[in-house]
């Protein structure tokens, strides 16, 4: 009896969950967690990617180890910091991986420019393919970490509008913290990795 009542008030209880913001707010959360899952994974992406980096220089780099050690301990360290789409509420995690990745961006951007003094390097097919990859994997780390502080900006807007304010505080959601923000330029800053190749032409009119 108790089941077939339930049925029976489904479509009026969703109606009424829909009119107050409830469906609304379950997408706009599911679209920053998505959003974040997808920064994430060009984090990971570029973190493949420096020990193949760091082991395509050490031939060339002899003088430069103090360099290439802390790339491999920045590298070291993003790995220990491990997060998910539920660390979004952990402020103190979140702050760990903020830091962590801030560090390594600063030391890869050390190494490309140590880079320079190496004309041999600078030729090498394997380093000039890695260096290509970074660079697009810095480009859509910006690119995701955008899309999550536009997603976390549309949801933290629609929570604080009537009703759906009603609606948030009774299911339990609050403002999300929109990490980084006041750090955007630092954490999503783009290492250089863009040199001329000795050899190349020089443009036209030069």
């Amino acid at each position: 009896m108790k089941r077939a009542l339930l049925w029976l008030l489904m479509p009026f209880i969703t109606l009424l969950l829909s009119g107050c913001g409830y469906n609304e707010i379950q997408r706009l959360d599911e679209q920053v967690k998505a959003a974040w899952s997808q920064t994430l994974n060009q984090y990971e992406r570029r973190a493949e990617l420096v020990p193949k980096l760091v082991s395509s220089v050490n031939a060339y780099m002899v003088n430069e180890r103090t360099v290439l050690t802390e790339v491999t301990e920045a590298r070291a360290q993003v790995g220990k910091v491990q997060v998910t789409v539920n660390d979004l509420s952990n402020p103190a995690v979140m702050q760990q991986f903020e830091q962590a990745q801030a560090q390594l961006s600063s030391a890869l951007s050390r190494l490309i420019a140590v880079s320079e003094n190496y004309p041999q390097l600078k030729s090498d097919g394997l380093f000039r393919d890695l260096m290509t990859q970074l660079e697009g994997t810095e480009n859509r780390i910006a690119a995701e970490r955008g899309r999550y502080v536009r997603a976390v900006q549309d949801y933290n807007v629609y929570i604080r509008q009537f009703p759906a304010l009603l609606t948030a505080k009774l299911f339990g959601y609050g403002v999300k913290e929109n990490y980084g923000v006041d750090r955007q330029a630092e954490i999503m800053r783009n290492p250089e990795v863009k040199f001329d190749v000795p050899g190349a032409a020089a443009p036209a009119g030069n």
